[in-house]
């Protein structure tokens, strides 16, 4: 049997435990990575049909279970059996036999093999898999490898189940298993009980959580030493997701003696050992000691070195005039350029290093077209480079110029996990212009910048108002503070730009001042610019709901699901990506909800990270073309390109019909739609709502509460990120 813990939420009416027996019919909904399902049993021997809840490890309907838990009322699907336990009945008669292995419990065995293997066995076919594997290359078209296959996926599903069981008995949440079971394997259980702290590489964020469960209940002593280094890399990763490159050694101890009761004297110690393996480091400063994790120390330290080294090396003076300059941006561009704009080129070109920054509407794109002409009429190599593929497609489509992001700039290699351009082998360029640099975070700075030639110039390009970078640090605003390079900042608002009501009001934003909503508070047509109030987070949803299928379709002319992007602060909750998510697939791709599985023909799907083989980069959003028989795979379409994806590639993307504010960076919509709701409020900052406003360019929507919006306009006081960067910098 294997347990679950209970979960609140729903109404219990019946505290007496049930058990039942059936056939799961359908699964309704399954989370890929935690497990917790929600399918159809149809019940033995009466033929009744239950829903059930819990996490379950079921392949795709079909299995027999043996399930206990308490009945519940839900308001909306009524009677529900909340699963408190469950066991896989495994078959013994040979339908039974062939309908189990045809639900998908063995990915890759289709229904023509699973009938081959049934007519040789028959009812044993399930033991010999098990227990004699090496028989199936008895059957007719089972060589070496399929057999293998056979046997490798009979024994991953019921390890998974085996690790699932294990957490459990150790007070763990089962929705930790999926996430443990890509790390470490099938021998996830004999591991964990070997070394507890193997988790805590492995699995960062709940990797310490789960080993520290395990070994108390193992008796492992409260100052192990292997504790006491797992502890402290776990609250230094945690401050490093939060943006962090350092915690103050005060800090460090203090949290691992509140939260773990780990004693000062022993946290020293075992300190300084991992100082010694060079797993951290330790820097002096004028209040508290600094604790680094080592390659982020290495990386802080390399920027602000060869950032230096490169300003320390005069720069030939360049023999160009504005009227050169000026002469030479209308013939090769029919720009016109300001006299603003012409002394910002020219004081680039005489500078080694430097940083171009402003918002929406400044003149960034035509400097950047701009400067990329005059040092190429220089007879320069320049080379193009944004942080994401987003931000490279959108800087190659607005400077007609090839752009390259600077992973692949840098030759990542996803199979050795790192670079192969650096200061040995460099990027074959004279200058380099970095856009969105915003949101470069340290480790990849430092790693570019190894790669650029000292002799080189680099001009870095952004909005330092706009979120920071989803890794530690904030590089760019650092740079900017050591006041070490040349920065020029555009305030200048152009006509053309200021006639735009989302470029105005995105101004108005960054300055904390209230958007204009006139336009948008008692008309029925939408304005480029527009609020909608409403006070309910149902409301709002609603709102959305009709925005994307009627009034932006019916009256700016907009393709719903191309066009019109929802972007929104969380995850969770009903106005949160999950729950818009699969609302808005229900009702902009109903055709596709007749499939039970998570992505369907049509549906808007994100890649989620990096991935070089594919060609496809965190943030692309592209359509699912195909689905392959028993979603084994499927294709998605990226913008007339389709990328095949099995089933472990699958869980690279996610549905995007709504996706959140941090996604957005370096992209641009044609409509974007923002809900704004006070329960929002640990989000609600000017710099996401900036954010937020500038990635639409013909229709922004802000749906919601006023009360939420002047929230996010007076919280100017993001969470500061510690580091180092701008001291190094400024010597």
């Amino acid at each position: 049997m294997i347990p679950f813990a209970d979960r609140d939420g729903d109404t219990p009416f019946d505290d007496t435990a049930v058990t039942i027996r059936g056939r799961v019919q359908r699964i309704t909904f399954q989370n890929p990575d935690t497990h917790f399902t929600i399918a159809r049993l149809l019940t033995d021997p009466d033929g009744h049909r239950v829903t059930i809840l819990g996490y379950l490890l079921l392949a795709g309907g079909g299995e027999s279970l043996e399930v206990t838990g308490h009945w519940q009322e839900h308001p909306r699907y009524g009677a529900q059996l909340k699963v408190i336990h469950y066991q896989v009945l495994l078959p013994d008669t040979v339908e039974e036999v062939r309908r189990y292995l045809a639900s998908g419990v063995i990915r890759g065995i289709g229904p023509k093999l699973v009938e081959r293997l049934v007519r040789h066995f028959g009812a044993d076919l399930l033991e010999v898999i098990e227990q004699r594997p090496h028989l199936l290359k008895d059957v007719r078209g089972i060589g070496d490898q399929t057999a293998a296959l056979i046997e490798d996926g009979w024994k991953a599903h019921h390890a998974a189940r085996h690790l699932m069981q294990f957490l459990q008995e150790n007070g763990l949440k089962p929705a930790y298993c999926g996430r443990l079971f890509k790390a470490l394997g099938e021998d996830a259980v004999a591991l964990l009980q070997e070394d507890p702290y193997c988790a805590v590489d492995e699995v960062p964020g709940i990797g310490f959580v789960v080993a520290d469960a395990i070994a108390c209940r193992q008796g492992v002593p409260a100052d192990d030493p292997r504790r006491i280094r797992a502890c402290l890399g776990h609250i230094l990763d945690q401050a490093v997701a939060e943006g962090h490159v350092f915690v103050p050694e005060s800090q460090l101890l203090a949290q691992s003696h509140r939260l773990f009761g780990i004693d000062t004297e022993a946290l020293a110690g075992v300190m300084d050992a991992m100082v010694r393996d060079r797993d951290i480091h330790v820097s002096e400063s004028e209040t508290d000691r600094r604790v680094y994790r080592m390659p982020l120390y290495e990386a802080e330290r390399g920027i602000a070195a060869r950032l230096n080294a490169m300003l320390a090396l005069p720069l030939p003076e360049a023999a160009v005039s504005p009227e050169t300059i000026t002469a030479t941006v209308i013939q090769r561009l029919a720009i016109h350029l300001s006299s603003a704009q012409q002394a910002v080129i020219h004081g680039v070109l005489t500078h080694r290093v430097a940083v171009i920054t402003g918002g929406p509407g400044t003149g960034k794109t035509t400097l950047v077209r701009s400067l990329h002409t005059v040092f190429h009429a220089m007879g320069q190599s320049v080379c193009l480079a944004a942080p994401t593929g987003r931000a490279a497609r959108r800087l190659s489509e607005v400077t007609r110029q090839p752009a390259a992001t600077l992973h692949k700039l840098l030759g990542y290699n996803p199979m050795a996990g790192g670079f192969e351009k650096d200061q040995d082998d460099p990027i074959d360029a004279d200058v380099f212009i970095v856009d969105e640099a915003s949101m470069v975070d340290t480790l990849l700075m430092a790693q570019f910048l190894k790669a650029v030639p000292l002799t080189s110039v680099l001009i870095l390009v952004g909005d330092i108002f706009q979120l920071p970078s989803v890794g530690p640090g904030n590089v760019l605003k650092d740079i900017i503070a050591s006041q070490r390079p040349a920065v020029y900042h555009l305030v200048e608002v152009f006509r053309q730009a200021e006639e735009s009501p989302i470029v105005r009001n995105a101004h108005r934003v960054r300055e904390g001042e209230c958007p204009d909503l006139q336009a948008g508070r008692s008309s029925d047509l939408l304005a480029p610019f527009h609020f909608i109030e409403a006070a309910r987070t149902g409301d709002v949803v609603r709102t959305i709901i009709d925005l994307c299928v009627n009034w932006i379709p019916d009256q700016y002319g907009l393709d719903p699901v191309r066009d019109i992007q929802v972007l929104t602060p969380v995850h969770k909750g009903e106005a949160g990506t999950i729950n818009l998510n699969q609302t808005l697939q229900k009702v902009l791709n109903p055709d596709g909800r007749q499939l039970p599985a998570k992505f369907h023909p049509g549906d808007k799907v994100m890649h989620l990270r990096n991935n070089y083989s594919k060609d496809v980069f965190n943030g692309d959003i592209g359509r699912v073309a195909s689905v392959a028989a028993a979603h084994e795979g499927l294709s998605v379409d990226f913008d007339g390109r389709r990328v095949d994806y099995d089933v472990a590639d699958m869980e690279e993307l996610t549905l995007a019909y709504a996706i959140s504010v941090h996604k957005s960076q370096g992209s641009e919509y044609p409509a974007v739609v923002l809900p704004l709701l006070t329960q929002h409020f640990v989000m609600l900052q000017r710099n996401l709502l900036y954010t937020a406003i500038t990635r639409g360019k013909q229709l922004v929507v802000l749906v919601g509460q006023r009360r939420a919006l002047d929230i996010a306009l007076k919280n100017d006081r993001p969470k500061q990120r510690l580091s180092s960067l701008r001291q190094r910098l400024s010597g």
